[in-house]
């Protein structure tokens, strides 16, 4: 099963798919929904407008909707029972976010112009899709691959925290409307732990959009405790927001590829690598940079890179596997 990449995300910067291309509307079951599959259903109370079931016809307003609330794709059939189920799961985060964003059901037996649509953005996260549901991410119209299959929801929520930060720092920051959470003691969890004093400071910063506030919150905890790997990893994950706001992807791919070795030019890419989604390549280029630099630009790069390692954890398997790689190239 293909595991979450619980990576800082900014689906600004992935381009490559036009999700508004879909083929002709499939017929319609009688309620609204794609024939040939069994339609998940939210949660009773509290939850009007946080699902939608997206089809061929509907997706292109979908899309549209995320430049304003995130949206999630649940890629479900009533094939994969766990699949559909996993719908209602996605809707109760989205409760539990108080409608930060909005759930969209796609039944993929009666809806190919939607999984066509993705397929490339699909195929270069997951290669080949190996199991439902499939989970997407959109904001501002752009898809981001978040995993295949079921998934611990402690891994679903955190990459849900990466997901609605990156919102926040793109100014998405719309809610669906008439969203409560869940009342305690009703069925609903027990209520979470308050965030110490800096990190809560630290979201609160994130959420009004503001990171140079963000990351001081973030290097005061650490200054207060440097075990405190929370507060280095969001240091971390804030710091390449700020490094990428305002970045032109084109222009900054552009003058990557026009001279492999201005350094600059080629940390700038890594970096919206990364915020893509596209954590091997990213390491990739500058390990290669790396072999082809000396003195204090390698000293540069090879710190740069040891900090989109903090980006992503020490312990993916991606890191683990580029340390060695980057140990390879340095001796």
């Amino acid at each position: 099963m293909t595991q979450p990449t619980p990576q800082s995300l900014n689906a600004a910067l992935r381009g490559a798919v036009d999700l508004s291309s879909l083929a002709s509307p499939r017929p319609q079951a009688p309620g609204g929904q794609p024939a040939g599959g069994a339609a998940p259903t939210g949660s009773a109370g509290g939850t009007d407008g946080v699902l939608v079931h997206a089809t061929d016809a509907s997706f292109a307003t979908v899309v549209n909707g995320s430049t304003t609330v995130p949206a999630v794709l649940v890629l479900y059939t009533d094939q994969v029972p766990e699949s559909v189920q996993f719908v209602q799961t996605m809707v109760d985060e989205s409760v539990r976010n108080e409608g930060r964003f909005r759930v969209a059901a796609v039944d993929i037996a009666g809806n190919p112009g939607i999984v066509q649509a993705l397929s490339p953005v699909l195929q270069e996260a997951f290669g080949q899709v190996s199991a439902l549901p499939v989970v997407v991410g959109l904001l501002q119209g752009q898809p981001v691959p978040f995993f295949l299959g079921v998934q611990p929801v402690e891994q679903l929520r955190t990459l849900l925290e990466q997901f609605l930060s990156a919102a926040v720092a793109n100014g998405v920051t719309g809610r669906v409307e008439g969203v409560e959470a869940a009342p305690a003691g009703d069925g609903a969890e027990a209520e979470e732990p308050e965030l110490p004093p800096l990190h809560q400071q630290a979201y609160d910063a994130i959420d009004r959009g503001d990171l140079d506030a963000a990351a001081a919150a973030y290097q005061q905890a650490l200054e207060q405790d440097p075990r405190d790997e929370d507060a280095r990893l969001g240091l971390g994950q804030v710091e390449l927001l700020r490094r990428t706001a305002g970045l032109d992807l084109n222009a900054v791919r552009e003058a990557a590829a026009a001279d492999p070795t201005d350094v600059q030019a080629q940390l700038r890419a890594a970096d919206l690598d990364l915020v893509g989604g596209h954590v091997e390549d990213a390491f990739l280029r500058l390990i290669e940079l790396v072999r082809r630099t000396a003195g204090d630009e390698r000293d540069t790069v090879r710190k740069h890179l040891l900090g989109q390692f903090e980006v992503v954890g020490s312990t993916d398997p991606r890191v683990v596997k580029a340390r060695g790689s980057l140990m390879s190239a340095l001796f």
